[in-house]
């Protein structure tokens, strides 16, 4: 047979010990390791470790002078004891991978998934997944189930955001698996990042740092090996061999930690305090004089509150407060020491509301950027250089008909307002670390539904639920929300809203991720 005319007697001796040594669903894991490396239908046809080593040594991936492939699977398969009949050791193995693997992190990342998953949280998936399954399968293991949905396109490289979704609804733990593989796909990214950052600077000043950098992460993150030679175009300007001379010695330990303490202070605000900070929600519901109840608001205020808390913020909620208590509440949270011990401060306020500023009970209207300048370096010392946070669920013009089951946020009209019209980015304070994100844009209503809530205030909620497990910063989420609002329209199809933020942030704003469930 062809095996008899490639291989030596004793390499066939090596192939048959493996394949004896194996179970089925060792077998089963093979093939998913291989996927990427194999044609499909041939995998399809598989039936034992000996014919995926037949379709290997077929496609040149394995011969008796080469065994590190096989070897690599049988690695993370975690079959350890079976590679001293290759001659390798588990050590000799990882030591090798960074250089000489062959499985994608794509790939490990599934795999690595599909051995977390219980039955039933898989019974749970398959449930979810329903849908998009076909109906004649009715037992499905987790690899096959991963399969089912690569060929169906709902599952690839680049896009595993369907797999996040039923991780975060069945087990939330999985998703750690999912985000390191994610970093990990971003490497190439982050070294454009980096050339970008520093593009600016003497080249003699950080040139060390980079190429530093650069052998810090082949080393210490193997997966990463492929995707910065997959990017070496990008690369090139930095004149590394990267494959030569991969020692970091304790100067250069010292180089790497200065440069990623550099890079951290250039991208991100810092948010691994001792406590994270304080959230007011200024819910006004009812008013003084002719302004309409805001029902539905309460809905709004609980959610807030159930959100940030779990997003690690103390929170405080007032209800129904005066012009005059409004600027009280702010001057008192303005001169506060425990601020000096946070990483943020954010303030959220739902009320009826004109351009560029928001109404007390009393129906006196309140400057939003008089709001916001309490918190300013000078006036708040405590909070210089951290991010302050505003968001206003409140029209920002006049009221229009609209149907009763949803209200709108604004001035009735025979209330007649001396307000110019003021734009999000006006009422902002000129200096850094401030973000407004606003319901609406300026000279339009806010919709809120009287019994499930504003809809900026939901869809808020609901996509920081979603995303900041997923790492994702501050103002990607308010895309997300801009696209959610936007795409919403009142029962009538008649009603549009879009909210928009305006910001002087210097840094990404991300959240940790919390380690509790989101509460809904």
């Amino acid at each position: 047979s062809n095996m008899e005319d490639d291989v030596s007697l004793k390499f066939r001796r090596q192939l048959l010990l493996i394949d004896e040594n194996l179970v089925a669903e060792d077998v089963a894991a093979l093939k998913f390791l291989c996927t990427d490396l194999l044609p499909f239908k041939k995998l399809e046809r598989v039936k034992s470790a000996l014919d995926i080593f037949q379709l290997l040594m077929a496609e040149e991936y394995l011969n008796e002078e080469d065994t590190f492939l096989l070897a690599e699977l049988l690695y993370r398969i975690k079959c350890h004891s079976l590679l001293k009949k290759l001659g390798y050791t588990k050590e000799k193995v990882q030591e090798c991978l960074h250089e000489k693997g062959r499985v994608s992190p794509y790939r490990q990342m599934l795999y690595e998934l599909s051995e977390n998953i219980t039955n039933e949280m898989l019974k749970d998936i398959i449930f979810l997944l329903q849908n998009w399954l076909p109906k004649r399968r009715i037992t499905l293991s987790a690899l096959e189930l991963l399969i089912l949905l690569e060929k169906q396109g709902l599952l690839t490289e680049n896009n595993v955001q369907m797999l996040e979704g039923v991780c975060m609804k069945v087990s939330p733990d999985l998703l750690e698996t999912i985000n390191c593989y994610k970093r990990a796909k971003g490497l190439e990214s982050l070294v454009i990042t980096i050339y970008t950052q520093i593009i600016g600077y003497p080249r003699k000043m950080i040139w060390d740092y980079v190429e530093t950098f650069i052998l810090f992460m082949v080393t210490a993150y193997p997966c990463s090996e492929r995707i910065i030679w997959k990017g070496k175009k990008i690369l090139c300007c930095f004149h590394l061999s990267l494959r030569e001379n991969i020692v970091v010695s304790s100067s250069l330990r010292f180089a790497v930690t200065f440069f990623l303490s550099f890079l951290q202070k250039t991208t991100s605000y810092k948010m691994d305090g001792p406590h994270r900070g304080f959230c007011l929600v200024i819910n006004n519901v009812s008013f003084d004089g002719s302004l309409q109840e805001r029902k539905g608001s309460c809905k709004d205020a609980g959610e807030l509150e159930r959100v940030f808390t779990w997003l690690g913020l103390d929170v405080r909620t007032y209800e129904n407060l005066t012009s005059l208590q409004i600027k009280d509440v702010m001057k008192t949270w303005q001169r506060l020491e425990d601020h000096k011990d946070r990483d943020c401060f954010i303030c959220c306020i739902l009320s009826h509301g004109e351009s560029g500023a928001i109404y007390g009970k009393d129906e006196e209207l309140v400057s939003i950027r008089m709001i916001m300048s309490h918190f300013t370096a000078k006036q708040c010392p405590q909070l210089a250089e951290k991010p302050k946070l505003f968001f206003i669920q409140a029209c920002q013009g006049k009221e229009i008909q609209r149907p009763v089951y949803v209200e709108a946020d604004a001035q009735i009209p025979d209330l007649p307002s001396m307000q110019q019209s003021v734009s999000p980015s006006e009422s902002i304070p000129e200096e850094a670390d401030f973000l407004l994100g606003m319901a609406t844009i300026d000279g339009y209503v806010s919709f809120r539904h009287i019994e499930q809530g504003a809809w900026y205030i939901q869809a808020l909620c609901s996509k920081l639920q979603l995303l900041v497990p997923r790492g994702e910063d501050i103002l990607s989420i308010l895309t997300e929300v801009n696209e959610d609002v936007g795409r919403r329209v009142d029962r009538w199809g008649t009603k549009k809203q879009m909210p928009q933020p305006a910001y002087t942030l210097r840094r990404k704003f991300i959240f940790p991720i919390p380690r509790d469930p989101p509460p809904s």
